[in-house]
This record gives C-alpha cells, sequence and structure tokens, in this order.
C-alpha cells in the first residue's frame, strides 16, 4: 500500500469479470440512492465491498477498496434497517458511479475521477430508474 486507508462517504459493490473482480465505487449526497442502487445489483449478484464509508488506497497505479471493521459485510435498507449482505472484503474499484437527481445528458463526454493520484472513469447517473443497475453493469463491462 502506497497511501494510508482513508475513509470516505461511498458506498462500494464489486463483480467478477474477465479481468477478476472488478469494483464499483457509487458516491453522491445522503439520501440520493446510494444504497438502494447498491442493494439493486447485489440483488444481480454482485457482492457488497462496503456501505456509506469506504477505505481507499492507491497502490501499484490502481484504486482499492474496502469496509471499515465497524461495518463489513452490512447494508442499510432503508425502511428495513441494516442487513448482511453477500461480501467482497477488498475488490479494485474500476468506475466511479456519480448519483444524482439532476438531468443525465444523453450522450455526455468522458469524465474521469481522480483519488491520490489515481484516475479512473466516472459515470454520472440517477440511481432512481429501474434500469440503473443495469446501466452501472454495461458501463464497467465496456472498460
Amino acid at each position: 500500500m502506497t497511501e494510508p486507508l482513508q475513509p470516505l462517504h461511498a458506498t462500494a459493490v464489486a463483480r467478477h469479470t474477465p479481468l477478476g473482480w472488478r469494483g464499483v465505487l457509487i458516491q453522491g449526497p445522503s439520501g440520493v440512492g446510494k444504497s438502494d442502487l447498491a442493494l439493486r445489483l447485489i440483488g444481480q449478484g454482485w457482492r457488497l465491498i462496503a456501505d456509506d464509508w469506504t477505505h481507499l488506497w492507491a497502490s501499484d497505479g490502481a484504486l482499492y477498496g474496502g469496509a471499515p471493521t465497524t461495518i463489513i459485510g452490512q447494508i442499510e435498507v432503508r425502511g428495513l434497517g441494516i442487513i448482511a449482505a453477500p461480501l467482497r472484503p477488498v475488490s479494485r474499484i474500476a468506475l466511479a458511479v456519480q448519483c444524482t437527481h439532476e438531468p443525465i445528458e444523453r450522450l455526455p463526454e468522458p469524465a474521469a475521477w481522480t483519488w491520490n493520484g489515481v484516475t479512473i472513469p466516472q459515470l454520472r447517473l440517477d440511481p432512481r430508474p429501474a434500469s440503473a443497475g443495469q446501466v452501472v453493469a454495461t458501463a464497467l463491462a465496456a472498460l
């Protein structure tokens, strides 16, 4: 590890790809739907890395994420509470998703997000539509 673990207010999930496990960092303000989007992805076979707070670190030009020990394997389900979720304790983070309720451009220019000198693609997304999970899966597959 080249940097100490740094918590970020974000949720992270991962899925197995032809390149191995790859994670998606889901960012946005409180109440925007980060955990809800993660829950829908978990329902499609993804694994939870961390909910609400994610430790990020850079190593060998890549970003990695994991959960603080106090919340590992747990996700908040609004109206239900804190529940256990299928876990991927650590994963390389390949995509940042910026959740918003603002209108999304139909054909946006490619965007990027940088953390500790490592830049990854960024997708702006409204997490509320039913298709949001498939949009995230498609964006990750396209990398």
